[in-house]
């Protein structure tokens, strides 16, 4: 069963229940609050907090995944997303919405934004005015606020989806309902994706194993779990925020389910701002780091805007990693200016940043197959039991290196990664008191080489590599054969597509370390013993 990614809304009638006067008890209010779920029946449930009883049930205006969703008169009469933004103060721009079947038949077909005419590089398809545009300075009206906030506990997308959350609460009454429902219709997808795998089930996840994903997954998981336990915060420090929401408490007013669900809606389409468009996507500026669930930049844009809900921007724009095109802060607006030709009617794309397949399956839902900037991780590790320890620890650290140190494989670029390893592996192998001395006492990364040293590495190497290959349950040649099923669940074929080039990637790295075994002057030298030999994750 698929999980949707729905921003869920909870409607709830309070009726007040006069106190009861005795001398032995204590005036309380108690709320009964009756909602009738579409897809459920009506059902009640009773809480009772301190001095306070109430009768609740969420319902949504989206049906779980799994059933068949149904577009009602109300959001018929409602108009699309691009209308209400040209009604409340979006310019003519040179874009249209468009549909196109959803991977699942069950759902709608979800929009896109396509050149409404014939576009050249450099024309400005679209400009957003900020008043159309959800940031944390207009969430929380107060950039200190905003800043305290995002460098505690809470990420800004974690505030942005309690936001919309509340806001969608309001229903009608909400400004932002139209720009809700559409992040409603697409769930959490991107044009070329699915459902992130936070949302997938055990049995989905399974297709990932052997792979490093499946556990920064769990791992971003438990981050937003942290953050959920952390969002009455907003509500006491952002008080008069609230003051137009009679709800309960952020913790009290939403499982842990619907805040996820919103959550990973919000983190499909967030955009990161930047002051202007270089003419070539700055990388530096535009690197982003996950840690747990929160997202750190370095940006000309304030901290309160930098992270940015646009409507007309992700999910409806597509990803690449190899466009140029990036939203960009532009005065009081946030305009787009494409950096390739379109015919009127093509899909509009623009840069998803440096990141590698892993970040842009589980941020995003899909993989690029063409991604430059795609990538595996090699942890090697100095030994802390050896008595050299700290000896070798100076001496990596004066090379740019540390204890624990996280090497990064390009795909095409392996036997450069290889070689970036070889002078810190061979730094751990140093067993003799006099070698060390030498090699503190030399300016680079030089250590003695043996045939016998070179040899050990490289073996260990290679021992690396195959043991990551047999991680996984299926062969190289079993994915490509996989691949070739028309009707291959998509969720299955994204995650298949991951660890086909993973193993790519690993496969060549394998093959270099071989080729290099070939070359050693000797290949009947038995490897040296390693009793402190550096560990690799």
């Amino acid at each position: 069963m698929e999980a949707s990614c729905s921003l869920r809304s909870s409607k709830f009638i309070s009726t007040p229940i006069r106190p009861l006067h005795h001398p032995l008890s204590i005036a309380s209010t108690i709320s009964i609050s009756v909602i009738r779920d579409p897809n459920f029946g009506s059902s009640l449930r009773l809480v009772r907090r301190k001095n306070r009883l109430s009768i609740r049930v969420s319902s949504s205006d989206t049906l779980v995944a799994g059933s068949r969703e149904v577009v009602s008169k109300k959001e018929e009469d409602l108009g699309d997303l691009k209308s209400w933004m040209h009604k409340n103060g979006l310019p003519p721009c040179k874009v249209i919405l468009k549909e196109k079947p959803s991977h699942n038949e069950k759902h709608r077909p979800i929009h896109y934004v396509a050149a409404s005419e014939d576009l050249q590089a450099g024309d400005a398809a679209f400009s957003v005015p900020n008043s159309l545009v959800v940031t944390l300075e207009r969430v929380l009206g107060n950039e200190t606020i905003a800043e305290l906030l995002t460098t505690n506990k809470l990420s800004e997308l974690a505030c942005l989806a309690l936001y919309l959350m509340y806001e969608k609460k309001q229903g009608k009454k909400s400004f932002w309902l139209p720009y809700i429902r559409e992040l409603d219709r697409q769930r959490g997808r991107g044009q070329l994706a699915v459902e992130s795998p936070l949302l997938w089930s055990e049995t989905e996840l399974a297709y990932l194993t052997g792979s490093p994903t499946k556990a920064e997954i769990l791992e971003r998981a438990e981050g937003i779990k942290r953050e959920y336990n952390e969002l009455d915060t907003v509500w006491f420090m952002a008080g008069s925020l609230f003051q137009q929401y009679p709800y309960d408490i952020p913790t009290e007013a939403f499982t842990f389910e619907i805040f996820k669900q919103a959550f990973v809606a919000v983190q499909s389409c967030v955009v990161h701002l930047q002051a202007s468009l270089p003419l070539e996507p700055d990388i530096e500026i535009f690197e982003l780091v996950v840690k747990g669930s929160r997202l750190h930049s370095v940006t000309k844009v304030s901290l309160a805007r930098r992270f940015a809900l646009v409507p007309l921007g992700p999910p409806l724009l597509a990803y690449s990693s190899k466009c140029k095109a990036m939203l960009a802060a532009v005065d009081d607006a946030v305009q787009l200016v494409v950096d390739r030709p379109y015919k009127a009617g093509e899909s509009i794309v623009v840069w998803c940043g440096p990141q590698p397949n892993s970040k842009l399956l589980i941020n995003y839902g899909f993989v690029d197959e063409d991604n430059p900037y795609d990538r595996l991780v090699v942890e090697a590790a100095l030994n802390t039991e050896d008595p050299q320890y700290q000896d070798k620890r100076m001496v990596a650290q004066r090379n740019g290196k540390l204890s624990v140190q996280v090497f990064h494989v390009h795909a095409g670029r392996e036997k450069e990664a290889i070689s970036d390893m070889l002078p810190y592996l061979r730094l751990g192998y140093v067993s003799d008191t006099s070698e060390m001395q030498s090699v503190i006492s030399s300016l680079g990364p030089i250590c003695p080489v043996s045939p016998c040293m070179e040899q050990a590495v490289l073996d260990q190497l290679a021992d690396y590599f195959k043991a990551r290959l047999a991680g996984y349950p299926t062969t190289l040649s079993e994915d490509e054969a996989m691949l070739t099923d028309s009707n291959l669940h998509p969720k299955k074929r994204v995650a298949t597509q991951l660890v086909r080039m993973e193993k790519k990637m690993l496969n060549a790295c394998l093959q270099v370390t071989a080729d290099m075994i070939k070359l050693l002057p000797d290949v009947t030298v038995s490897p040296c013993p390693a009793p402190y030999a550096p560990l690799l994750n």
